[in-house]
């Protein structure tokens, strides 16, 4: 199927596990999975494969997460990221995967860099209220999802930066993706991304999705509060330097 063969099986399969871990626990790891997509499958095809992926999981994310959901935060970000999914959908004609990563990367170092500078010497650092704040990272967000699925580094320093405890930083993040793949649908398939073949791999891949979701849910209920914020922000760096080179 799609030309896979058993290294390529086998990526798909880590991917799919990695992909339901994110959505439930570990927040970050899915952005790891950009790169890896990319290996196995053409750059833009990869895309919508992994949309189809990142669906499936979602629906287990909110649904065990349907309560932990601050939809202040959600509200506010929602009508940037459709503005910054349409920009990302005309721009995907113009851009190449190429020239997209290496730019994805620099604004996840720049965000990481600010959020780290804001937080370094005091625990009582403020946090952002300003109406920009909440449109400039939506619309990140919204552009990034839509060229390279790879709008987590965004939102985890967006949460980080609204001092979420893990289990509302998940949930959050999770209705946030929930809302925002499944406005992509449409402008992913008007590109050609979305094909009956994919969608038939992506329910292969459900087995592997699901075992990822339970694996993050269980990860979660272990790690502490502050371990959980440190290993959310080295994943997120480490995807963005993966994306400059």
């Amino acid at each position: 199927m799609m030309g896979l063969d058993l290294f390529g099986w086998m990526v798909a399969a880590l991917c799919a596990v990695m992909i339901g871990a994110s959505k439930t626990g570990i927040p970050g790891f899915g952005i790891l999975v950009v790169p890896l997509m990319a290996m196995v499958f053409p750059a833009k095809q990869s895309t919508g494969v992994m949309l189809g992926m990142l669906i499936l999981a979602d629906l287990f994310a909110v649904g065990y997460y349907r309560r932990n959901a601050i939809w202040g935060h959600l509200i506010r970000l929602i009508p940037a990221t459709l503005a910054g999914i349409v920009a990302g959908f005309f721009a995907m004609r113009l851009v190449s995967d190429a020239q997209l990563k290496p730019i994805i990367g620099v604004i996840v170092l720049g965000m990481l860099a600010v959020n780290w500078w804001r937080t370094r010497n005091s625990d009582n650092a403020s946090i952002p209220t300003q109406w920009w704040f909440a449109v400039v990272m939506g619309f990140l967000a919204g552009l990034t999802t839509m060229m390279a699925n790879a709008a987590g580094p965004v939102m985890i320093v967006y949460l980080l930066a609204m001092r979420l405890p893990k289990v509302e930083f998940v949930g959050t993040s999770a209705w946030f993706f929930f809302i925002a793949n499944w406005l992509k649908v449409p402008f992913s398939a008007g590109l050609g991304l979305i094909t009956p073949e994919s969608i038939k791999l992506n329910l292969i891949m459900l087995p592997f999705i699901v075992a990822g979701a339970a694996l993050g849910i269980f990860v979660l209920r272990k790690i502490p509060q502050r371990v959980f914020e440190v290993t959310v922000q080295i994943l997120a760096l480490a995807a963005a330097v993966k994306l400059l080179f």
